[in-house]
């Protein structure tokens, strides 16, 4: 029988198997940050535009893990973490429009090393409390001595107004024990609809920024593929004259 990771004490002092997971996710989370700090480098020397504000990082602390295990009902053992929870690694893109998320997450689509395998709008849907993002769970390939692992980490992608109103809606669910008053949930709700109507405006005014930021790219393409046709298929042509 597997064993049992609810003793938060024994996880601290001995869990030398809860340490080598961390190891992983942490790893995971290296990773993958790095391929978002090269794409932001990218697009500031490509485009002078980078849609990316900056980005934030987090593992669960071992009582929200074996909380959520709880909540959820699966079984609390390391198995049942790794194969039940998505979100122990977390990142968080902090992007400046609405429309720049959905180009993250159409990089994100494109990637040949990042494989996702879930997706939330919670920007089209927001959840009944008001909350805005959009969720992405992927699965990134880290390297170990033994071999290669793929581990889940969860990516959020939102604006700086979402970030706002979510960090402060955090802070204040923690001032409750139980469940938000009927009268402060209304007002998250009221928040969270002023903080729409701001990143729609905002949006609205960077326009202009993100369809020059577009063109850019679509230029840089075109650019790199004219430049592979001119460079190397007149070699492989030549390659295959001389050999046939």
């Amino acid at each position: 029988m597997e064993e049992n990771i609810s003793d938060l004490n024994y996880i601290k002092e001995r869990g030398n198997e809860f340490k080598k997971i961390m190891l992983m996710y942490n790893c995971a989370l290296k990773e993958i940050e790095t391929k978002i700090q090269i794409i932001s480098d990218e697009f500031q020397m490509l485009y002078s535009y980078n849609p990316i504000e900056h980005i934030k990082t987090r593992i669960k602390s071992p009582e929200s893990i074996i909380k959520k295990l709880k909540r959820k009902e699966y079984p609390i053992t390391y198995n049942s973490l790794v194969n039940n929870i998505n979100d122990v690694a977390g990142i968080r893109i902090i992007c400046s429009f609405i429309p720049d998320i959905y180009k993250m997450v159409e990089m994100f689509d494109k990637s040949t090393d990042i494989n996702i395998i879930k997706k939330k709008d919670y920007i089209k849907n927001p959840k009944e409390s008001g909350y805005s993002s959009y969720h992405l769970i992927a699965t990134v390939p880290v390297s170990f001595a033994n071999g290669i692992v793929d581990v889940k980490v969860e990516i959020q992608i939102r604006t700086i107004a979402m970030d706002f109103w979510a960090s402060l809606e955090h802070k204040i669910k923690y001032k409750y024990s139980e469940e938000l008053p009927k009268n402060v949930q209304k007002e998250l709700k009221e928040c969270s609809k002023m903080a729409n109507k701001l990143d729609r405006k905002m949006s609205k005014l960077g326009g202009n920024l993100i369809e020059e930021f577009e063109q850019d790219m679509a230029n840089n393409k075109k650019n790199k593929e004219q430049k592979f046709l001119k460079s190397y298929i007149p070699l492989i042509v030549d390659k295959i004259t001389q050999n046939a």
